[in-house]
């Protein structure tokens, strides 16, 4: 029996080593591992009140699932334009325009940057394929 149905058939345990033995907190390796700890983190995420031990096992949870999706998930970005691209980036990494601007030097410039009023540099684009490891193409406008 899977974890997807088990989970479903009754309520999720309130302690950090009942809900570990539910699901044990390991690596992610393939899809259906994943699979199963979405289940358990959706339902997690959805009750109306969790125990400390709950919401210690949910964010341990999101991080080996965050790991897997940063290790084996492919995000298109085909279709993006430089700036799409820049915003994906900075607010998949959880940055807001003040951070873009330290990391390029200037605090203000990151809003300038991300509302189209001013382009990148190539010291920008190197400095930010540099921070979000990224190809230098994906700033630049084909």
């Amino acid at each position: 029996m899977s974890i997807r149905t088990r989970a479903s058939q009754k309520r999720l345990p309130r302690s950090f080593s009942d809900l570990s033995a539910l699901h044990p907190l390991r690596p992610i390796q393939d899809e259906v591992d994943f699979e199963n700890a979405q289940e358990v983190a959706d339902r997690l995420a959805v009750l109306d009140h969790r125990t400390k031990d709950q919401d210690d096992y949910l964010e341990t949870l999101s991080t080996l699932m965050e790991k897997y999706e940063d290790e084996h998930v492919e995000i298109e970005t085909d279709d993006l334009d430089p700036l799409q691209m820049l915003t994906y980036l900075v607010e998949a990494h959880g940055m807001s325009a003040s951070d873009l601007g330290r990391i390029l030097g200037n605090r203000a410039l990151g809003s300038s940057i991300l509302r189209g009023d001013r382009e990148l540099s190539k010291t920008h684009i190197v400095t930010l394929s540099k921070h979000f490891g990224v190809n230098p193409s994906v700033f630049l406008k084909v």
